[in-house]
């Protein structure tokens, strides 16, 4: 079974549904919980090994899956994403957008332009340029639902100031397009995970950049555990992908159907 949470539900039964970052961590998890609730998914990734991976998991379950492999940090491939699926399959009906995360753990001040750049172009602009590419065909059909994903570092965190940036820019998206397509019977919400275990990461953190030092690579070390001691919750573990998009799931399906505009803490505290 793709996932046991799943319990025989069927939401997503012939709906076409995009899931980005479906390489690994929550958004294979969510490509997987999707699937297992008979959805038709779409497996977006910038790595093809991965992507192609989590299309054979689904495959093998009897799921109708297939792979494209793209940069969503540029609109034009976003916009070619969107317009090859409607091509293709003649409708979105759900966009999971996850590709994002930290890059970096330092204090504010010794980030780079550079790795400011980066942090934006990965945790924001993915998201910004997707719903943009995706929203006019789900306008088209007067239906839709989005769910993004934000992060619980909104609400406080040490050393990712410039992701804390980009996932306040998620919400803010999130809120301010539910608004705008309400009329046009288009949901759109978001999902807050606090910590969680990803067992399969291929996406590099903790770049270190050639010529910096050893040290720079035991500081950056040394940022991520006071981050993560900080990051503690109250029922004293991590989170699994598994339990983030089963939150992903309920917001994109139909028993979510009065909701929108909504960021869903799954943070495994208050």
């Amino acid at each position: 079974m793709l996932d046991s949470r799943a319990a025989g539900a069927r939401r997503f039964a012939g709906k076409v549904c995009i899931v980005t970052g479906a390489g690994q961590g929550i958004g294979r998890a969510t490509a997987k919980r999707l699937g297992a609730e008979g959805g038709s998914i779409v497996v977006v990734d910038h790595i093809e090994d991965t992507a192609r991976e989590t299309v054979a998991i689904l495959s093998e379950a009897g799921v109708d899956a297939r792979a494209v492999i793209a940069d969503l940090t540029r609109y034009a491939a976003c916009e070619t994403l969107m317009g090859e699926v409607v091509a293709e399959s003649g409708r979105i009906d759900v966009l999971i957008n996850v590709v994002g995360g930290t890059i970096w753990w330092q204090p504010y001040d010794l980030y780079s332009e550079e790795q400011i750049e980066l942090e934006l172009q990965r945790s924001l602009y993915s998201a910004l340029w997707c719903c943009r590419a995706a929203l006019p065909h789900m306008i088209s059909a007067k239906s839709g639902a989005i769910v993004n994903l934000s992060s619980q570092i909104v609400e406080g965190g040490l050393y990712r100031t410039p992701y804390a940036v980009s996932k306040g820019g998620v919400e803010a998206l999130t809120r301010s397009l539910a608004v705008e397509n309400a009329r046009h019977n288009i949901r759109i919400n978001a999902v807050a995970p606090g910590s969680t275990a990803i067992a399969d990461r291929v996406t590099s953190r903790l770049l270190i950049r050639p010529g910096e030092s050893a040290e720079a690579a035991q500081n950056a070390e040394s940022y991520l555990t006071e981050a993560r001691q900080f990051d503690q919750t109250i029922m004293g573990r991590q989170g699994t992908p598994a339990e983030q998009a089963a939150a992903i799931a309920f917001l994109a399906s139909d028993d979510a159907s009065f909701i929108t505009g909504q960021i869903l803490a799954c943070t495994g505290g208050v």
